[in-house]
């Protein structure tokens, strides 16, 4: 085997593309909201308050609630009474029937009338367990653990069934999100670099991009994800989102000596695993006093001849003698 020295493919970073301000949000977000109306009475907790799951939040004036209850109840009682009476009915009703002493017509109503009071009675248990149920969301907990991001409500006010009273944010999950022109597609690699840390550059993932574009601004909502996000990230912190330059194939910087030209282009010598060497198509896109910059498919860490490519035929046999460090191509 011919005796040569072999360089390490390695691609070059992508250059950086437009960026964007965006600021720091939660994937996870909600406004959180009574489900009785009523005033509300007192309000438990602060903005940017950590908050358990099943926490209390907010409390209602509960005693129109109660009325509701009390009312509900006695009126589950009367529909126990009238189920009763009407069921004790239809039996003696059936009973006289079976003697001869009424009319199948006649045993017929008291039948249906049972059963109209059985309904009745299932109503009102409905209605009792409703007006329980409203009571018990007089106050509200939090559906999860997070921290309050907006209060949308205060003590005194009075609101309706499902107005937004509190927002809550889960900050385990957190995203940039960030307005791209409709000229702009998102790439799915992209960093981030906030305003309060600008040393700090942190890797980013696409992670979604609105279907359609907002009516006023005409951009399209973009969140990219921070999967090691540092603890001084707080919600609401502003960053600017820098994404990466489109590129169609990969890019590297090789010694000048690796270069060859056999009459059909310029090439490299890739040592395969046999230990020969076979012939890979490049194109230069700049030439340097000892480097040139190639666009190649070549995979990261293909080693490659490095110094006498024009020596060698396809085929040939070689034995790597030393290779050059990966510092020597960029």
């Amino acid at each position: 085997p011919r005796p040569v020295q072999v360089a390490l493919i390695r691609h070059l970073p992508g250059e950086a593309g437009p960026a964007f301000t965006g600021t720091l949000r939660a994937r996870r977000e909600a406004d959180v909201a009574f489900r009785a109306a009523g005033r509300i009475a007192e309000r438990l907790v602060d903005l940017g308050a950590e908050v358990a799951e099943g926490q209390p939040l907010f409390r209602l004036d509960a005693r129109d609630l109660r009325l509701a209850l009390a009312a509900a109840e006695a009126d589950l009682l009367s529909a126990e009474a009238s189920a009763a009476n009407a069921a004790n009915e239809a039996a003696r009703s059936r009973a006289l029937l079976a003697a001869g002493h009424v009319a199948p017509a006649f045993h017929e109503a008291r039948e249906t009338a049972a059963r109209a009071a059985a309904q009745r009675l299932a109503a009102a248990r409905a209605q009792r367990d409703l007006a329980r149920n409203r009571l018990d969301y007089a106050e509200l907990r939090a559906p999860s653990a997070g921290r309050v991001t907006a209060v949308l409500a205060e003590a005194g006010q009075v609101v309706g069934e499902g107005q937004a009273v509190l927002r809550l944010a889960d900050p385990a999950e957190r995203e940039l999100l960030v307005q791209l022109p409709e000229g702009v597609a998102a790439t799915p690699e992209a960093q981030i670099r906030f305003w309060a840390r600008p040393d700090a550059v942190l890797p980013a993932r696409l992670r979604e991009v609105a279907a359609s574009a907002d009516g006023a601004l005409r951009t399209y909502a973009a969140r990219y994800s921070l999967p090691d996000a540092p603890d001084w990230a707080r919600l609401g912190m502003t960053a600017t989102l820098t994404l990466a330059a489109p590129r169609a194939e990969p890019l590297a910087r090789v010694p000048l000596t690796a270069l060859h030209d056999r009459g059909e282009g310029p090439m490299l010598w890739r040592v395969t695993g046999e230990g020969r060497v076979a012939a890979e198509p490049v194109r230069v896109l700049a030439l340097g006093e000892a480097t040139a910059t190639l666009a190649t498919s070549l995979p990261e860490g293909t080693p490659v001849v490095a110094l006498g490519a024009q020596l060698l035929e396809p085929g040939t046999r070689v034995r790597p003698v030393q290779t050059r460090l990966a510092g020597s191509l960029r």
